[in-house]
């Protein structure tokens, strides 16, 4: 029986680990390509400078693989009451002690600069669901100013790849505006986020079979935030090459396996 897999696996390596795995098993067993790793986590501890003094991600994970880092938007999406947005960037309060921080697309910029990952996503806002078409503009068009900020303050554009979030909420009009304006940016890679937020799965679907087919075909396509079979397979058929989330590995520490024909528990 054979574990299922993708083409483009992206392991959740949250803090620079893949929890309960080692980098030769990953390798070796479970063959992925790449990890992910979470910046609003690494910034928070151990810091992106210490990494940064340590080698980069890389040395401090001992992976010589690709490695992807996400931007810390949707982590700060998450926080809710403890964060303020506004047109420089975001207020937060630590989940960790309640200290202030703040991310704007230049601070997140330095910090994934620092990591060394070989793609870094540029700073996103991920308007929850449901939200109006006001709300889901102002964010797409915010999300936008904040890609070209990310651009200009990229240091390392030759070794690390910055790919643009296309946002929009659920209105299709708004995704092919955040496409276009990506578009115009000339990035080496899109991602559509801001679906996969616990909306009805028909929605998810809808969105996702629309925004896919308009990405450019000759750069990678990631989908942000999937890790279920179902929802798997409907991005591959939308053409997406790229996935991730920390479900899989989640689950499989607590005794469940997805195969290629059910989920197994111990």
């Amino acid at each position: 029986m054979e574990i299922y897999k993708l083409q483009y696996l992206c392991q959740f390596g949250t803090q620079a680990t893949v929890k309960s795995l080692t980098p030769e098993e990953l390798k070796n067993e479970v063959e992925a390509q790449i990890i992910l790793a979470n910046t609003y986590h690494l910034y928070l501890r151990p810091g992106h400078k210490l990494v940064e003094e340590a080698g980069g991600l890389h040395k401090f994970m001992n992976w010589d693989r690709p490695i992807l880092t996400d931007s810390g938007g949707f982590q700060v999406f998450s926080l809710k009451d403890l964060r303020t947005i506004e047109e420089e960037g975001v207020e937060f309060k630590s989940h960790l002690d309640g200290s202030k921080h703040f991310f704007s697309p230049e601070k997140v910029m330095e910090i994934e600069n620092s990591l060394g990952a070989d793609i870094i996503m540029a700073f996103d806002e991920c308007c929850p669901y449901p939200s109006t078409y006001e709300y889901a503009e102002n964010s797409m068009e915010r999300t936008l100013r904040w890609a070209k900020r990310c651009k200009e303050s990229h240091k390392y554009p030759e070794r690390q790849a910055l790919f643009g979030i296309i946002q929009g909420g659920f209105y299709k009009d708004l995704r092919k505006r955040s496409l276009e304006g990506l578009v115009d940016l000339d990035l080496p890679g899109y991602a559509i986020g801001g679906i996969a937020i616990g909306e009805p799965k028909e929605e998810y679907i809808d969105i996702l079979r629309y925004t896919a087919p308009l990405m450019p075909k000759n750069k990678p396509r990631y989908m942000m935030g999937i890790g279920s079979p179902d929802y798997l397979i409907e991005a591959v058929l939308a053409g997406i090459d790229m996935g991730d989330c920390v479900l899989p590995t989640r689950i499989a520490r607590h005794g469940t396996a997805l195969t290629s024909h059910r989920k197994i528990s111990s």
